[in-house]
């Protein structure tokens, strides 16, 4: 493979899928809290593809800037180093036109949607650009990360139905709390160099009691799922089928070794299915 393309590549991370998956869940979770049947999903198939191609261009967007916010810092951390920016094989007028064509590539799938979805929209933007800048300022970038992440819960959800009813800011608080719990894990990955370095994170912050405070999160993630479930009348399957969700949050805090790069990143990587078993749920409720 020519060394330039693959350069892009890595920097727009489609190498590795996971944090596309990350970011497209909530959106999915959005689409299927608003459908009412089968048939209307079914209906708004064009939805779905439209937020899976969006979750796949801004996550390689969001990516884009933050290594470019972050150049300077990721030659400094052993897991960064060899990123593109870092170790210079993509300069940085191209990674800004990078950025430029996936964001415009964004706007674009944004402006198909109706107006608040737009409107919320918009906001993530301005949250995707904030977020790489925290972890200079705060020991709680991973909470910036969580609001952005998950706020494709309400565009979804008004994407559909052009309201943003009480009970789905339940929704995407159990996405903010399922993120603040899988991005601490991840943060734990660097947290010597980071500590060195100067930047911070909640792995800094927390120490040795991440598991105290990933329970915490994970706990308030089954929370909000469960008010969530109440207050939008869901079936009792539903609810049953929460002790799924709760069986694997419970599966990654005893086999979370903070000590161990790899076994954080395994863990880590273990979402992808956490946040299917929610769209699982959700679906549940269709199940005639």
């Amino acid at each position: 493979m020519n060394h330039k393309i693959k350069s892009y590549i890595l920097l727009m991370r489609l190498n590795s899928p996971i944090g596309s998956m990350l970011l497209l869940y909530p959106c999915l979770w959005g689409l299927i809290s608003a459908s009412s049947s089968i048939e209307e999903i079914r209906q708004n198939i064009f939805l779905f593809i439209i937020f899976i191609l969006g979750a796949f261009i801004m996550r390689s967007a969001g990516c884009v800037i933050n290594d470019i916010f972050d150049r300077n810092i990721d030659i400094q951390v052993n897991r960064t180093k060899s990123r593109p920016l870092a170790d210079k094989s993509i300069s940085l007028h191209e990674s800004v036109v990078i950025f430029i064509i996936l964001s415009s590539i964004g706007l674009c799938i944004l402006l198909s949607l109706n107006t608040l979805s737009i409107k919320v929209g918009l906001l993530s933007f301005i949250l995707l650009i904030i977020y790489p800048l925290t972890k200079r300022i705060t020991y709680w970038p991973q909470l910036f990360l969580a609001l952005t992440f998950n706020i494709g819960v309400l565009i979804g959800y008004a994407a559909i139905t052009n309201i943003l009813p009480f009970e789905i800011y339940f929704l995407y608080a159990a996405g903010i709390f399922w993120t603040l719990g899988y991005d601490t894990i991840y943060a734990y990955q660097d947290i010597d160099d980071d500590i060195s370095i100067g930047v911070k994170s909640t792995a800094i912050l927390f120490k040795d009691s991440a598991k105290y405070w990933i329970s915490s999160f994970y706990i308030l993630m089954s929370s909000n799922l469960l008010i969530f479930g109440l207050l939008s009348s869901q079936e009792m399957i539903y609810f049953l089928l929460l002790i799924l969700i709760l069986s694997h949050q419970l599966f990654q805090i005893y086999k979370l070794d903070i000590k161990r790069p790899e076994v954080c990143l395994a863990i880590f990587k273990s979402n992808k299915y956490l946040g299917l078993l929610v769209c699982l749920v959700l679906l549940s409720n269709y199940i005639n």
